[in-house]
């Protein structure tokens, strides 16, 4: 069995369909391409399921952004499309990322804790070394205890997320869906909601993965050098 890891991952591709495609096709597809709201909804959907397929494919791995992402531009073209009042928008804002943290949450009682996907995965981690140390030093125990704790970090993070996003909506979302100012103001949001939302969310994240590994050097007695994924060398010509 080989046990090359798959490609990593193009950061900026991913923000790019995930974020910057669908709020762009949202906002300003119909005016730019002449496209009717439902035609623009569904080429905003095509992206993150797009790069969703692709990085299943590529990566043999299940792209948490573009499920959100895909997530996310349903809701919001979907409650476009029915115009609701924009007090709608806000609890959307809010629920995604409440419902990613009850996600973690629950899942540290399931065979494979979303903790392990976020942090605890081989793109950032040697795995099957930190598991032979923990192993042979016997704190199997401790490192689950130590996955729960950031578990509850990482659910802290989406929490905050999810308070972030309602009151950014709630101000700036006044007018009515299908009107120019609704688009403009969602456009906005998108642009904000990186700076705004994204960098807390992110600081807390990498609280999370530090605390993990601090704690994985001390129960499994490895370097950080050591427990890092260290890149391939290179081959003399």
């Amino acid at each position: 069995m080989s046990t090359t890891p798959p490609p990593k991952e193009n950061l900026l591709l991913n923000i790019a369909c995930n974020v910057v495609a669908p709020g762009v096709m949202l906002t300003k597809g119909a005016k730019l391409l002449h496209l009717e709201p439902k035609v623009a909804l569904l080429v905003a959907l095509a992206f993150p399921l797009g790069y969703g397929l692709y990085d299943a494919i590529t990566r043999r791995n299940f792209n948490f952004l573009s499920a959100l992402g895909f997530t996310s531009t349903l809701a919001t073209g979907g409650l476009g499309l029915l115009k609701l009042a924009p007090f709608w928008f806000a609890v959307k804002e809010a629920v995604v990322p409440t419902l990613i943290g009850l996600t973690v949450i629950i899942s540290q009682w399931t065979k494979k804790p979303l903790v392990r996907s976020l942090l605890f995965n081989e793109q950032v981690i040697d795995v099957p070394r930190v598991e032979t140390a923990l192993e042979a030093r016997g704190h199997q125990a401790a490192f689950r205890r130590l996955l729960q704790d950031s578990s509850w970090l990482l659910a802290a993070s989406f929490a905050i997320s999810a308070a972030l996003n309602f009151g950014l909506a709630r101000y700036l979302i006044t007018a009515m869906p299908d009107t120019p100012e609704f688009n403009e103001q969602l456009g906005k949001m998108t642009w904000m909601s990186w700076p705004v939302i994204v960098v807390p969310s992110m600081a807390i994240m990498m609280v999370a993965l530090w605390r993990l590994l601090k704690g994985l050097e001390k129960l499994s007695g490895l370097t950080l050098e050591e427990i890092l994924r260290q890149p391939p060398e290179k081959k003399p010509s």
